[in-house]
C-alpha cells in the first residue's frame, strides 16, 4: 500500500470531483492520503472530506501564503479547532504550516516577520498537543530550523524539500522526515534526486501535492494522488530497489510520522 502525505483534495481545480478522485487513488493502492489546511475557511472542508472520503484524514494550520490575509482571530480558531478535532481519529497533524522565502513580498519586512509569528505561534501549538507539523519549506530552511530547535516538537514532515543534504540531516536529527513527489521525476532535478537517492530510505515519505506538484509525464496539467505509486518507482528506480520494497518503506515511515494516522492504519 503506499500512502499520499501530502494532497489538497479540496482544491477548486478537483471541481467537486473528490470522491472520485479519491476513489481512483484507492484502485492505485493509495491507502491514505492526507489534506493538509491552508486557512481558517477550509479548517472544516478539510475535515469534512476526511470524514467521507475513506481512504482521507487531514491536518489543520496557516499555510505562510495566507498569512497575509490572516489575523489573530485565525489562531484563535486554530486551536479551537484542534481543541475539537483531537476527538476524531481523521486529524493526524498541524499544518501546512512554515515559512516561503521564495514569493516575492513575502521575503522581507513586515510580512516576513508575520510569516515568522504565525510559523512560532503554530508550533507552540503543535509542542501543546503533542502533535506533528506538516511543514512548508520554500527558501527557509535554517530559519525554520532555529524555530524547531527552540520549540519542540514531536516531529512530522518536511513537505517538497529541497535543500541541501546538510540541511536534509538537520530536519532528520529533530525527528522529521522528507516529502518526495513530482518534481523528483523530472530529470533536470538534480539535486532532488541525489538527496532521494543519497538521504536513509527511512527519512523518506511520498506526497502528490496534487493538484500541484505534477510529475513530468502529467506536467502542466493538475496532479492526482493516483500518481502516487508511479512516482513511487520513479524513486524505487533511482534507488535500486523494488517498488514493492519502496511502497513498504516510505507506509511505514508516513505512520511513524503521524503517529494518529498509524494508529487508524493498524
Amino acid at each position: 500500500m503506499w500512502i499520499d502525505t501530502h494532497c489538497h483534495l479540496d482544491a477548486a481545480e478537483f471541481g467537486g470531483e473528490q470522491a472520485l478522485v479519491a476513489a481512483a487513488a484507492a484502485q492505485q493502492n493509495v491507502s491514505w492520503i492526507v489534506m493538509p489546511a491552508v486557512a481558517r475557511a477550509n479548517f472544516a472542508t478539510v475535515a469534512a472530506l476526511a470524514a467521507k472520503l475513506p481512504n482521507c484524514t487531514y491536518a489543520l494550520g496557516i499555510h505562510p501564503m495566507y498569512v497575509p490575509q490572516a489575523d489573530e482571530a485565525d489562531l484563535l480558531a486554530l486551536r479551537t479547532a484542534i481543541v475539537a478535532a483531537l476527538a476524531d481519529p481523521r486529524f493526524v497533524a498541524i499544518g501546512e504550516i512554515g515559512l516561503d522565502f521564495f514569493v516575492p513580498g513575502l521575503d522581507s519586512g513586515p510580512m516576513r516577520e508575520k510569516q515568522e509569528h504565525f510559523y512560532v505561534e503554530q508550533l507552540k501549538l503543535a509542542r501543546e498537543f503533542d502533535l506533528p507539523v506538516l511543514l512548508h519549506v520554500r527558501r527557509s530552511q535554517d530559519i525554520l530550523l532555529k524555530h524547531l530547535r527552540r520549540i519542540k516538537v514531536p516531529g512530522g514532515i518536511a513537505h517538497a524539500f529541497n535543500g541541501s543534504f546538510q540541511q536534509a540531516q538537520a530536519f532528520i536529527g529533530l525527528g522529521f522526515r522528507l516529502g518526495f513527489g513530482g518534481a523528483m521525476t523530472f530529470t533536470r532535478a538534480l539535486q532532488i534526486r541525489r538527496l532521494a537517492v543519497e538521504l536513509p530510505l527511512e527519512a523518506l515519505v511520498l506526497e502528490t501535492d496534487a493538484p500541484d506538484m505534477s510529475p513530468s509525464w502529467l506536467h502542466p496539467q493538475i496532479n492526482h494522488p493516483q500518481e502516487i505509486p508511479r512516482i513511487g518507482a520513479v524513486l524505487a528506480e533511482l534507488r535500486g530497489i523494488a517498488p514493492a520494497e519502496l511502497a513498504q518503506a516510505t507506509a511505514a515511515n508516513a505512520r511513524a510520522a503521524l503517529p494518529r494516522l498509524a494508529a487508524l492504519a493498524k
